[in-house]
């Protein structure tokens, strides 16, 4: 039996290196990719829209599972679709299709490139501060939030991150979930009712896809309880074929 490869996309203001405590957690045997998303970490080029970022990705992975969080799962979707041959299983965690109407998408374009500017105007440690501060992220501690890391990122990349690939510039993709041939597995945190009930409004369109709501957390579900989420993908590694 080959040893599987699975390629790791992570959040907002994250870098590859976030899927640390979810690793450590999982005990089945498998290759693992953590690769930094355009304008994080390493990637120092945040201009790259989400199919533009999707064919990179193609490229930098080995055919195999892909994992994705939030602004990760978003990339790991559009792979899915644009090289579906790719992608044996998905794993989106906190995950969404995108804003349904063009209105919902232009506000969301509108209040992103704010942001990006309010990050270029403040720099990264009091975004940072600011971001973390978010009601989203309150299942976080000190000791789980990995700011150290986060500090990584410039102002500019996580700028034009937010520019070039933020939720307002995602088409819609809820009418093309039923091409998604391979198992989609959708992995979301009890007390996030928005993702949620975007995983419960999604699992019906898929060919073949189940939700998870792991209890007890919210948005970040993989740093909040990686052991539940380190399980989940040891039993998904298991059932690749």
């Amino acid at each position: 039996m080959t040893t599987p490869f699975v390629t790791f996309l992570h959040g907002f203001t994250q870098t590859g290196e976030s899927w640390s405590p979810v690793l450590q957690a999982m005990h089945s045997g498998f290759s693992p990719l953590c690769l930094d998303a355009p304008g994080h970490g390493t990637n120092h080029n945040g201009a790259r829209s989400l199919p533009q970022c999707a064919d990179d990705i193609a490229i930098a992975m080995q055919p195999g599972i892909l994992v994705g969080y939030s602004m990760g799962a978003r990339m790991a979707l559009h792979v899915a679709l644009l090289h579906p041959h790719l992608v044996s299983q998905l794993v989106l965690i906190s995950g969404t299709p995108g804003l349904a109407t063009e209105t919902e998408r232009i506000a969301r374009r509108n209040s992103d490139n704010e942001l990006a500017e309010r990050i270029e105007k403040i720099g990264t440690h009091a975004f940072i501060d600011e971001w973390l501060a978010l009601p989203i992220f309150a299942g976080l501690t000190d000791s789980t939030n990995q700011k150290d890391n986060r500090l990584r990122n410039s102002a500019k990349g996580l700028a034009d991150s937010l520019r070039f690939a933020g939720t307002g510039t995602q088409e819609s993709q809820w009418s093309h979930l039923h091409k998604l041939s391979m198992p989609v597995h959708l992995i979301v945190g009890e007390t996030d009712a928005k993702f949620t009930a975007i995983a419960k409004d999604m699992q019906p369109l898929l060919q073949s896809g189940d939700v998870t709501v792991v209890p007890d957390v919210g948005h970040t579900v993989h740093l909040e309880n990686p052991t539940v989420v380190g399980k989940l993908l040891d039993s998904i590694v298991l059932r690749n074929d």
